[in-house]
């Protein structure tokens, strides 16, 4: 096996399994229905947002934390402050799934099922369309505006772009993320990649390479430099290592990376 062959393979482990899919679209099944019952006329509109729109999350056995983030857009002619619409999702969830774990995270509420994580994220819309949710807690203000699926039609063109490799090595890169404690936010780590140059690329290979050497350390704590400039070195050495003619040290230092996945 080459380095190419074992990211490809892992790149194509790290995409959900049908049977997964399927558990998954039984779920958002489950709970608009459930949303609706609950709420009523008291919400507007909800919908599934994020990587698992965009074909960027991870199976649970590459990401622990891997969840299917869900927007309940309330209507909000009140003006009321964000605690408001996250303490009903939470009276919703302890109502409609009382032996599933539920968490307040701000600023969003975390339902655990069996298979899948549920961030629930409460929202509205002004007169002009513009949805709103709770802006971070280091934030001076209650809301911030957002467009929840705006950032999809930007990654689907740049892998329509790039030899339709960008969502595999963002699978790729996410997987390092993950196992690496998180080093970045993966909303943003997602968008540095697709906002990257790839022009001498090729293949799988050679965006994963480019992708792990563009990773910034600016503002990072050391422990987390740490780890980049680790993931950094094991690049390079896997470079040398090919450049010798020892493919199977090559696909062993590579690993370090991106170890197998069953």
């Amino acid at each position: 096996m080459s380095v190419l062959t074992h990211l490809n393979d892992t790149s194509s482990k790290l995409v959900l399994s049908a049977s997964e899919k399927a558990s998954i679209d039984k779920s958002i099944s489950t709970i608009k229905k459930r949303l609706n019952e609950y709420f009523g006329s008291n919400i507007n509109e909800h919908l599934q947002f994020g990587s698992s729109t965009r074909g960027t999350i991870l199976p649970r056995k590459a990401d622990a934390h891997s969840d299917i983030d869900y927007m309940i857009v309330f209507d909000n002619t009140d003006d009321f402050k964000p605690q408001t619409f996250i303490d009903r999702l939470k009276r919703f969830a302890e109502a409609k799934y009382a032996t599933s774990e539920i968490t307040q995270s701000h600023p969003t509420v975390v339902l655990t099922l069996n298979h899948i994580k549920f961030d629930l994220v409460p929202a509205y819309k002004n007169w002009w369309g513009t949805v709103h949710i709770p802006a971070p807690s280091s934030s001076y203000k209650d809301w911030i505006s957002t467009d929840p699926n705006g950032f999809n039609e930007d990654l689907t063109t740049k892998n329509q772009d790039n030899l339709s490799l960008i969502k595999p090595m963002i699978r790729l890169v996410k997987y390092w993320n993950a196992q690496n404690g998180f080093v970045y936010d993966s909303f943003l780590l997602e968008k540095s990649m697709v906002a990257n140059n790839y022009y001498t690329c090729t293949n799988l290979k050679e965006y994963f390479f480019e992708a792990i050497n563009d990773l910034s350390t600016y503002n990072l704590p050391q422990y987390k430099t740490d780890k980049v400039e680790r993931a950094k070195t094991i690049v390079a050495n896997t470079k040398a290592y090919e450049a010798e003619g020892m493919p199977a040290s090559a696909e062993e230092e590579v690993k370090k990376i991106n170890p197998f996945l069953a």
